[in-house]
């Protein structure tokens, strides 16, 4: 079948499908660096690398002018909590098995339904808050609070799936002024000046072939996100978001493949609850707002 023929909803698909997997790709190789470098350098290196290659995308397709910013106070309040959850995200997968880490995260969508209420005036039935109270169960089997496997490590995860929460909700509010470009020009530029102060606990000049690893991390990153901006472009939202959950797949091949991680019973099983109610609560979102436009 030729491309032109395919629907622009399997080419939604497709694109959301291949984020997951470049998306974890990207973690893996943070996991794969963080015990040869200080966490703080790989990521102010990755970042630069993903600044530089958005930078040359802008400049030969709309111009820098597509940086301009309306909304200061929302850019720098994003710019934050992007600074802080991508730093959290990086510290859960160098210090968690890759499923495990990036399974809790996966909680935020959770979090952002439950914020939605108070912070962008959307209304939350009973049927999303039920799907928001199966997510955290699911979120609480992973971790088993009082197991004798527990470990306070297993927290930072539930901690960068709270920043990247916050930050989505400030995104959304943020895109009602200002352009995609423009918010993630500015929110690598405040990570690279935040990571930029851990120089004083020591960086190590990088080998040559990490060099190439770490710029194909920038590479990877700006992908994904143009990858998650294609697919939420081209098909409907309800159809195409569930398949971002395929990171996790990718997720436990890469641990398997690499550090011989193989999730447990608890993880798989806290694992699918979470991404279920992931994909109920885009389903539902989508036909409340479907009964809202026909009404």
């Amino acid at each position: 079948m030729r491309a032109s023929a395919l629907s622009p909803q399997f080419v939604g698909i497709i694109a959301m499908s291949a984020a997951g997997a470049v998306f974890s790709c990207h973690d893996a190789i943070t996991k794969y660096l963080a015990p040869s470098y200080p966490l703080g350098e790989i990521i102010f290196f990755r970042q630069l690398g993903s600044t530089i290659l958005l930078t040359l995308y802008v400049h030969f397709t709309t111009g820098i002018g597509a940086y301009r910013v309306s909304n200061v106070p929302g850019q720098l309040a994003r710019a934050f909590l992007f600074a802080l959850s991508t730093s959290l995200i990086a510290l859960s997968v160098s210090v968690l098995p890759l499923a495990t880490a990036l399974a809790i995260v996966f909680a935020s969508p959770l979090l952002v339904a439950a914020l939605s209420a108070t912070a962008l005036g959307e209304p939350v039935g009973p049927r999303r808050w039920a799907a928001i109270a199966a997510g955290f169960i699911g979120v609480l089997i992973i971790i088993r609070p009082g197991d004798a496997s527990f470990t306070w490590l297993l927290l930072i995860p539930v901690a960068a799936a709270s920043a990247s929460a916050l930050r989505d909700i400030v995104t959304r509010i943020l895109h009602r002024t200002d352009n995609t470009n423009a918010i993630l020009f500015w929110s690598n530029i405040a990570i690279m000046l935040a990571t930029l102060t851990s120089i004083s606990y020591g960086w190590k000049p990088i080998a040559t072939p990490d060099i190439a690893i770490i710029a194909l991390a920038g590479a990877l990153n700006l992908l994904a996100h143009f990858l998650t901006i294609t697919a939420l472009r081209l098909g409907d939202a309800a159809l195409v978001t569930p398949f971002r959950y395929t990171s996790l797949v990718w997720a436990a091949f890469l641990g398997y493949l690499v550090w011989d991680h193989i999730p447990d019973q608890y993880t798989v099983a806290g694992a699918t609850i979470i991404v279920a109610a992931g994909i109920y609560l885009v389903i539902r979102e989508a036909q409340v707002k479907a009964k809202a436009a026909g009404s």
